[in-house]
């Protein structure tokens, strides 16, 4: 059996904060995923970047930015039937929980969620049939598509490099153990913070039974 053109790499983002993704390829994808972010007008909008072989497409939706990279000739009623799907499942599983979120927060859980649902829309010839008979998704015919170069400053270039290997790039987990290191920093503090409010609590209501007692309680 032929092999279908696939999604390589997807996110899901709080403007440029990253809160889970996923990549079948090793490259730099992720770090022209971040430029895009960066750049990204906060109101709802559809858009695809063309970056030589590959397409980057993306659905901005109340407040969230779902985005994948492509190859073109998988083109784009795929992709973005794909980033309907993401969206859907993110909000079922985490509701409004996002607003408050760190980076890479739901990675852990949503990353393979992401993984499941590329395979799905790459591989299974039923995922673009049922998105016809169903017509939920908007007609893409009107999307904007435009060279990436256009969403970055006006004569900078960025090569996209694509390895399809397992292997994501080292700069992809340095962003991942950072992002671990400060889910632990905050639980900490979050520990500290209780432990002290318990002890001020404890001795305020020492405090009180002192007074109402006695320094000796033979009042109790």
């Amino acid at each position: 059996m032929a092999q279908r053109n696939k999604l390589l790499y997807s996110l899901v983002a709080r403007g440029a904060v990253i809160l889970a993704e996923h990549s079948d390829v090793s490259g730099n994808a992720a770090q022209i995923a971040i430029r895009i972010l960066e750049r990204l007008p906060a109101e709802d909008t559809r858009v695809t970047y063309t970056q030589e072989r590959h397409m980057f497409h993306i659905m901005v939706h109340a407040g969230l930015t779902y985005l994948c990279m492509a190859e073109e000739a998988a083109g784009r009623r795929i992709a973005f039937a794909f980033l309907e799907d993401v969206k859907d499942n993110f909000m079922s599983r985490y509701g409004r929980t996002y607003r408050e979120a760190i980076a890479y927060e739901y990675n852990t859980d949503f990353s393979r969620v992401l993984q499941q649902r590329m395979e799905y829309f790459s591989n299974d010839p039923s995922a673009d049939v049922i998105n016809r008979v169903r017509g939920e998704i908007t007609q893409v015919k009107d999307i904007m598509i435009e060279n990436i170069e256009k969403v970055l400053d006006r004569g900078e270039r960025l090569d996209l490099l694509v390895d399809k290997t397992e292997h994501l790039q080292g700069e992809a987990f340095a962003f991942r153990r950072e992002a671990k290191r400060a889910r632990r920093v905050m639980w900490w503090k979050n520990v500290r913070m209780w432990f002290i409010m318990g002890g001020v609590v404890a001795a305020v209501v020492f405090f009180i039974v002192l007074l109402a007692c006695g320094w000796n309680f033979r009042h109790c």
